[in-house]
């Protein structure tokens, strides 16, 4: 009896397929999370997109129901992504560069205008850029070509 029978169920994914539906699996339950009164503070002052929303996740990160919808939608396409290596690889290197344009926008914008309509704050800004190099890092790393073996 071979070992490849009794395999893990992700032996047949690539290493940024797992990456991807990973990425997706935990932005989904972020947008759920998002929703639960408790695991968000201040719940009861959520809006839909608007910087008065003063709902927080965690405590920390400033969410709206825009903010969580967002988040589910990420989980949604990052486990559909994750079925192939290319739409894998695009799902996190383009989502990744999404929330680097995200965090530059966090860092220029008046987070008390209206121009802060997700809303963000300090601490999503710098999730942000860590969700972005976080994303396509492996989305590059994971895909990389290596030159084949002389020997």
């Amino acid at each position: 009896m071979s070992a490849h029978r009794h395999a893990a169920p992700t032996a047949g994914r690539t290493g940024v397929q797992q990456a991807a539906l990973a990425v997706g699996a935990v932005f989904l339950l972020i947008g759920v999370l998002g929703f639960v009164p408790g695991v968000t503070t201040d719940y009861d002052t959520m809006k839909f997109a608007e910087h008065h929303s003063e709902a927080k996740l965690l405590g920390v990160f400033q969410v709206s129901i825009l903010h969580n919808i967002v988040h589910l939608l990420f989980g949604v396409v990052g486990i559909a992504a994750a079925r192939v290596a290319a739409t894998a690889r695009a799902f996190l290197i383009g989502g990744g560069a999404i929330y680097l344009v995200l965090w530059i926008y966090g860092l220029v914008i008046d987070q008390d205008s209206a121009a802060n309509f997700v809303p963000v704050n300090t601490a999503d800004n710098w999730l942000h850029f860590v969700l972005g190099v976080g994303m396509i890092t492996p989305g590059v790393l994971l895909t990389r070509r290596t030159a084949p073996s002389t020997r």
